[in-house]
């Protein structure tokens, strides 16, 4: 499929165009034509694939074909699609995204998130409101003060499905789906995207989805992007810094993310490098708003090329040309380590992954750290095989120790017959390489 063969109207058609977007990515060619027939959709791919516009695209679409409800002189806005992602800057990013798509056509997009003062966004509410981007907690509000009604929602939409609910957030998003006026899940359609999908995860998941739901998985899932070159050395926690600047003096203004693991050390070493005349910025959950909005704009221009990060930014964040990731402080587990260097290596692009690799923190990730390299035709050190191979730690590809993502588990037999039924549909694979 191609963007010409999607059925956009002439609008969106031109507004993809401008945005810089050729050809669609695996889950776009096969995310789309799913949503546009109006089935529900669980869809796992790598980050940096695309998922966005995957989504947004055909809601759009639809939208603009049937017209639109809401009107800036109503009390009670009406969306007719909703999008929740667990994070200020994600659904920011989602609201920027659909706000271009929808340039000049009779859609509206409004955003809602904490930090922002409530009259605010009760005022941009209220100039109308067809798609509504919010954080959980920040759209209960709204919802909540009566400002935002469900009865013509036709649209859920879950990004980073995971993140939310097993961070958290699912107490908030049954509350959201138990909302009064919240079309029931047979009456509307939801749409649930994310890099990975355990088995537990899946089973949440069913809840909010019709039972004939569409699995997509596209690539590798959970797995590292081959496009971004990951390099591990092995180095204590008293060298790291100096480790870092010889890193970065290879890479020049090219824009390089670090990642730690405390807000405290994403200042420190932020301070560290301005002191060593390297522009740097940083941004983590204690950063106001505002602060947190102007480290992204200055690591965007260029201003800042290096970005120090807590994993606030390691979720759903598409800066565009992140050449480098480096992994000061290693995550605690391998999926977030898959999310924050796939920072870098976006939709086709390459990158480069640099992680520093502390013998006494970080043994326990050792063996599924191997297994990622592996997969993704990456060179394994022997020091860190040596490690891996006398490694006894609990930390594995998948810490809850379920089947993976990639696999449907509608097909298992448990599931099957704990829920009563037969599998749906089969799941709908698609090549990491189908570009065309």
């Amino acid at each position: 499929m191609k963007f010409e063969e999607a059925g956009l109207c002439e609008t969106l058609s031109r507004n993809v165009g401008k945005s810089g977007y050729v050809k669609p990515t695996p889950v776009q060619k096969h995310g789309i034509p799913i949503i546009t027939a109006g089935r529900d959709l669980m869809a796992c791919a790598q980050t940096g694939s695309g998922k966005t516009a995957a989504f947004l695209l055909p809601i759009l679409q639809q939208l603009m074909a049937d017209g639109v409800a809401a009107s800036r002189f109503s009390e009670v806005q009406e969306p007719e699609a909703i999008i929740v992602a667990p994070t200020r800057e994600l659904i920011n990013q989602i609201f920027l995204e659909s706000r271009k798509f929808a340039f000049g056509t009779c859609v509206r997009t409004v955003v809602v998130y904490g930090g922002v003062s409530t009259g605010y966004t009760i005022r941009e509410v209220l100039k109308g409101c067809n798609v509504l981007c919010g954080t959980p907690g920040r759209l209960l509000d709204i919802i909540g003060r009566g400002k935002v009604g469900l009865s013509k929602l036709r649209y859920l939409v879950l990004d980073e499905a995971d993140r939310m609910l097993d961070m958290g957030f699912e107490p908030d998003m049954r509350r959201l789906v138990g909302s009064p006026g919240m079309p029931s899940k047979e009456e509307r359609q939801t749409l649930m995207f994310s890099a990975t999908y355990p088995e537990d995860i899946q089973r949440m998941a069913a809840d909010f989805l019709k039972k004939d739901y569409l699995f997509l998985a596209v690539g590798q899932v959970g797995g590292a992007c081959s496009d971004v070159e990951q390099n591990v050395i092995q180095v204590t926690q008293f060298s790291k810094r100096d480790s870092l600047m010889e890193f970065l003096k290879t890479t020049g203004s090219e824009r390089t993310m670090v990642f730690v693991e405390t807000k405290r050390k994403a200042d420190f070493i932020a301070t560290f490098l301005c002191q060593e005349n390297v522009p740097t910025t940083s941004i983590h959950g204690d950063r106001e708003q505002r602060e947190r909005e102007q480290a992204l704009a200055d690591f965007r221009t260029g201003k800042c090329p290096v970005l120090v990060a807590t994993s606030v930014a390691a979720r759903g964040l598409d800066i565009e040309h992140v050449q480098h990731v480096v992994n000061f402080d290693l995550p605690s587990n391998i999926d977030e380590y898959v999310h924050r260097i796939g920072r870098t290596g976006r939709c086709g692009n390459t990158g480069r992954a640099m992680s520093f690799f502390d013998p006494e923190a970080d043994t326990p990730l050792a063996r599924s750290l191997v297994k990622v390299l592996a997969g993704a035709q990456q060179e394994v050190p022997s020091w860190l095989e040596e490690i891996a191979s006398g490694a006894h730690g609990t930390m594995g590809f998948n810490p809850r120790g379920k089947v993976f993502a990639s696999t449907d588990t509608r097909k298992g037999g448990a599931f099957q017959r704990e829920n009563g039924r037969q599998p749906a549909v089969q799941s709908q694979p698609a090549d990491e390489d189908e570009w065309e």
